[in-house]
């Protein structure tokens, strides 16, 4: 019998806060079973992306990821007419590889795009900023990479012109369960009994959570549960409060409300990674897995445009990759494969072919760009 890894400290301080409460809502657990200053999973010290971790990102895939997206960046520089102090903001930049891929290209690539940037990164997790650090550290040695906390960027005093960019940030968000039970929408509570933790239904915690589907005019069917995203709003007044102008890259799995909600997904699409493997309960490995649920593009699309940022483009991110020139490095790579050996001229092709794969990131990735203060827009081979 295999024994699951357990967070003694981490599991003890969410037990003492339910009984102290009675109940939490699923947002307080996942938010101490992830951000947890200390103990939770992102602010430990394991390792999470990649081979050795619990999940691939697409900047691990291959390098050309940030590489056409950095041309996209060069793209909304030129649009704002290549401004001195075009600013990158990211938030959640995971171990830094989609950031030193776009400063690596632009350096080599695009000398006055890069003398014009400054790249901020927005980042919750030490452990994570530390490695960041470490792999930019021939950038950050010219002030190009600056860190920042979360707290700081909320600051009225941080104020930028260019783009911010996240990269499976928003899945991540401490979320609250919801589920129709009887003709009326309940939400999902954490407990206790005596094998550990227990859900229990009660009243909404906030109004809000009902005006979430009023909005998007949804009704979820009887026994149906969803995941409602509220920290999303605060999100989008934060980038909307920090830009002066420019545009926002939100990359993420998701779908448009209506497919989110939709009556087949009976019980959400909550979704926990761990060496590799998926499951559905939150509730086993606290603190040693990630908890995750699809973002709803129409919400952050709707409430963007009330905000004046602007819907640029939303589509598939394979789709995105093939209009920024995905197949074109691809046909490049295959004129050029005389310069590797064989086993690296596979490797790279079948690294970038990963993002093409019928029902793989490509698909299930979805890209939002919305733009504020600027009139003109991407052009992308679509």
């Amino acid at each position: 019998m295999v024994t699951e890894p357990e967070n003694k400290e981490l599991k003890s301080i969410i037990i003492d806060k339910i009984r102290k409460k009675g109940r939490i809502t699923f947002a307080e657990y996942m938010d101490m079973a992830l951000y947890h200053p200390v103990h939770g999973y992102y602010n430990s010290s394991g390792e999470k992306i990649g081979k050795d971790g619990d999940y691939y990102t697409s900047p691990h895939v291959h390098p050309v990821f940030g590489q056409l997206i950095a041309r996209l960046l060069y793209q909304m520089w030129n649009i704002m007419g290549e401004i001195s102090d075009f600013t990158i903001v990211e938030a959640g930049a995971g171990k830094g590889f989609l950031c030193c891929d776009i400063l690596d290209y632009a350096r080599r690539q695009l000398p006055d795009f890069y003398e014009s940037l400054t790249y901020n990164i927005i980042e919750i997790s030490s452990h994570f900023s530390a490695t960041q650090k470490e792999l930019m550290k021939s950038h950050s040695d010219k002030n190009k990479v600056i860190w920042y906390s979360p707290d700081d960027f909320g600051k009225r005093d941080f104020c930028f012109n260019g783009c911010y960019l996240s990269n499976e940030l928003l899945d991540s968000f401490p979320f609250n369960m919801v589920k129709m039970e009887e003709g009326r929408l309940k939400e999902v509570y954490v407990t206790l009994n005596k094998s550990g933790f227990m859900e229990e239904l009660g009243e909404l915690s906030t109004p809000a959570l009902e005006q979430y589907f009023t909005n998007l005019d949804i009704t979820l069917e009887e026994g149906q549960k969803a995941e409602v995203n509220l920290g999303i709003f605060d999100w989008l007044k934060e980038i909307h409060s920090a830009m002066g102008k420019g545009f926002v890259i939100t990359i993420d799995y998701g779908y448009t409300a209506d497919e989110l909600f939709a009556p087949y997904r009976t019980d959400g699409t909550i979704s926990c990674y761990y060496r590799h493997t998926v499951n559905h309960n939150p509730y086993i490995r606290p603190g040693f897995q990630d908890i995750t649920a699809h973002v709803d593009f129409t919400t952050l699309i709707e409430t963007g445009e009330k905000m004046n940022l602007k819907k640029t483009l939303y589509l598939e991110q394979y789709r995105f990759l093939i209009a920024l020139g995905l197949l074109d490095t691809i046909d490049d790579l295959e004129k050029n494969k005389h310069n590797l050996s064989i086993l690296e001229y596979y490797k790279e092709k079948l690294a970038m072919k990963n993002f093409l794969m019928p029902g793989g990131m490509g698909v299930l990735f979805k890209v939002l760009i919305q733009q504020k203060g600027v009139e003109d827009k991407i052009k992308l081979k679509l």
